[in-house]
This record gives structure tokens, sequence and C-alpha cells, in this order.
């Protein structure tokens, strides 16, 4: 079906919390573009836009099972209703120091740091939630369509933001993003639903968070799925840092340069979670990952890093972007239909550190190689890399392949899960 991507735009629940996190996430977007401009304005230092961007970032890796352990222990509504409270306060404080003139670039850190820590502690309980607001059979398309309105806030969001600046300041993009935040906090307000019932265990938090790793490890479908997301973080993700330096160094753009190339990307990614739906439907959703991991993503990495010009490396981000966006939800997916219910949240948020923090790390070391060796060979290699491992991991055993199709059997939570306790 033509429009199945968009399916579960008709439950009402579902709809409200989308729309909501898509204004939200435009909000975040701009939040993201000023803080960089503003510290990079007032110290003329590159290495402070890279400061206050890993603020944004690093909390992922530490407090996202952390997020995860408190989700499946609480009423998840009311919990993400209460770390978006604590983002908002943070994003107050941020429009309030600017706008009085204190917002010196280590003060503006520690603010996008808090902020930071209250989306990784969030997060958890945000995607915990969606499978409770859509059918499985629509759960892929909820996913893409997730994916879809992030990337819908990385094209609109930087444009809005060099609006609001022109037309006001720094403290009015911090103040716009404080404000979205209340769309997402009336939207859970607004939605009615049932959650199923996920057995919290009143146990220490530690053990809850090494509960969730053992549930992932012994679960086959997550435990390949964050293993494959794990390697796609380190081989193929520093793509996204590395615009910056493929614009200006390797094809002499400038910042409009990158301007061109992250709007590509998010283009490609908003095409391919509305495509994702349709073509797994009509090939199965694990032939299509399989494909989209081990040929269409390394290869469209390939063609942009050797792309000779700023406009066939758009094009090529483009397709980077669709099947990037692709491997990103049918990971998801893969988690969110084989988790147990009781341990949902926990092993999403595992799945998020491994992204989050191997990311950074490939980030870092293609970076460095490629002030070495090249950007171009390297990108490349990796992507060479990529493909030979993926081929490795899912070529040789065909039950790996068949837990990406399949649904976890549905299996009561113990009333007490000895095993994790």
């Amino acid at each position: 079906m033509a429009l199945s991507s968009l399916q579960p735009l008709r439950r009402r629940n579902f709809a409200l919390i989308w729309s909501a996190a898509l204004i939200s996430n435009v909000g975040s977007w701009m939040q993201t573009v000023a803080v960089g401009a503003l510290v990079t304005e007032a110290t003329g230092k590159s290495a402070w836009t890279g400061i206050v961007a890993a603020a944004a970032f690093i909390p992922i890796g530490i407090f996202a099972p952390i997020g995860g352990a408190l989700a499946d222990r609480v009423d998840r509504r009311r919990y993400f209703i209460g770390t978006t409270v604590g983002e908002t306060l943070f994003a107050v404080l941020l429009a309030l120091a600017v706008a009085t003139g204190n917002g010196q670039p280590w003060l503006v850190t520690v603010l996008v740091f808090g902020g930071g820590v209250l989306t990784a502690l969030g997060f958890p309980a945000y995607q915990a939630i969606i499978p409770e607001l859509v059918p499985k059979e629509e759960l892929l398309a909820a996913m893409s369509l997730g994916s879809a309105q992030f990337n819908m806030g990385r094209v609109v969001g930087p444009a809005l933001a060099g609006v609001a600046i022109l037309a006001g300041s720094y403290s009015l993009v911090f103040a716009i993003n404080a404000a979205s935040f209340g769309a997402v906090i009336i939207a859970l307000l607004m939605s009615h639903f049932a959650e199923r019932p996920h057995n919290p265990e009143q146990t220490k938090l530690r053990r809850q968070i090494a509960a969730g790793f053992r549930g992932a490890m012994a679960e086959p479908g997550c435990r390949l799925a964050i293993t494959l997301i794990g390697i796609t973080a380190l081989l193929i993700s520093p793509f996204i840092a590395l615009i910056p330096a493929v614009a200006i160094n390797l094809l002499h753009e400038g910042a409009r340069g990158t301007s061109v190339l992250v709007t590509a990307q998010g283009i490609g990614a908003v095409v391919g979670a509305l495509a994702l739906t349709p073509l797994a439907t009509r090939f199965g959703r694990g032939r299509v990952m399989v494909m989209d991991l081990a040929v269409v993503l390394p290869a469209a990495i390939v063609l942009y890093a050797a792309a000779p010009s700023l406009w066939t490396a758009a094009v090529a981000l483009v397709a980077v972007g669709a099947a990037y966006i692709g491997v990103l939800s049918g990971l998801m997916t893969v988690v969110q239909l084989r988790a147990p219910d009781y341990l949902r949240a926990r092993i999403l948020s595992l799945y998020m550190v491994s992204l989050g923090v191997i990311y950074p790390i490939g980030a870092i070391i293609q970076g460095k190689l490629g002030d070495e060796f090249g950007l171009r060979g390297v990108v490349i290699a990796a992507a060479a890399l990529f493909a030979g491992v993926i081929v490795l991991v899912l070529g040789t055993r065909s039950e790996r392949r068949a837990v990406l199709e399949e649904t976890r059997p549905e299996q009561p939570a113990p009333s007490v899960p000895a095993a994790f306790a």
C-alpha cells in the first residue's frame, strides 16, 4: 500500500505524541544550531563548538541505562512528562542567561549538559511507550515515522534558527525551544492509553540495569540488533560528524556547503523513512534490512566520499540518509518487537548506549585517520570494512538473518523474574 507508512497517524494517541515530538524536535535543532554559533562567536575557537556539542550528546551514554531502568519501574507516561518538564526548565534557564548577558560559554555548556541529561533519562520511556500506541503490524511504520520527524526537525530547525537569530537574538531561539517542550506535555496529558503491565521490579537500580543487560544478551534478536548498531556506529555513523570536514576541506564550499549537505541528509532520511514500510511489506522486513546493511548503505557512503563536487555529494548524501534511517529504524523495530515487555525500556536504553557511545569514538578515529591519510580514503575504507563485517555476521548464519524478521512469541512477564533479580 502506497501510504502504509502513514497508517499509524490514524491512531489518535500516536498522532498527538508524534506531532508534539516533531514540534519539540524542531525547537531542539534550533537550539543546537544557535548554541554552536553562540559559543563560536563568543570565543572564536572551534574547540568550544565541539565541547558544547559533546555536552548534549555524552549524557546518552551515561544516563540512558538509568532512564531505561526507571521507565521500567514506574508509569512511563508520567515519568516522561516529568523529564520533559526538566528539559523545559533547562531551556528556560538558558534563554534567561543569554537574555541577561550571562551566556558565558562555560555556563551555556553546563545548561546544555543538564538538558541532555534529562533527554537521556526520558528517551527510553518515549520509545517504550510507542508499542502501546499502535498495533504490532504498524510498529515498523511508527518507528519510521519517528525517524522521519527527527529528520524533518533537522531540515526545518536550522533554517528557523537562522530566521529567529536575524529577527531577534539567540535568547529568542532558546525561548522558542523551551516553549516547544510544552507541546509534548500537552500531548501526553491529552492522550489516553493503558500501558501493558510491565511488573515493575522493586529492587536496586543497579540490579535493574544489570537485569536489562542480561535480558538483552539472552534474547537473540535484541543481542544482534545492539551488535549491528554498534558496528554501524563505529564505521558508518561518523559521516554525520564529518560533514563539515567534507564540505570545507574536501569540497572547499565552507558553511554554505555544510548547510547543503546537512539538509540533503535530512531530506534523504525523511524519504527513506516513508519508503521503508512499503518496501518491507513487499520484500520482507529482514530482507530489506540485510540489503540496506550489506549493499545500499556502504555503496552510498562510497559514492558520497568519492563525489567530486558539492551537488554530486548532496545527491549521494540523500541516498545515504535514506539507507541510514532504514538501518536505524529497522534495528530499533527488532528491539521493540523482541524485547520482553517488562525489560523493554532497559533494553532500548542499551541500544541507545551502543549508538551513543561508539559513534563519537568512531568519529574521532576517522577524523584523526583522515588528517593523516586523507578523508576520502578513510571513509571509503570504513564503508568497505563495514560491508565485509556485515557479510561475515549475517551471511554465514541464516538463523541470525531470521531473527531480524521474526517477532518474539508472546510470553507473559513473570510476576517475580527471579533470573533478573
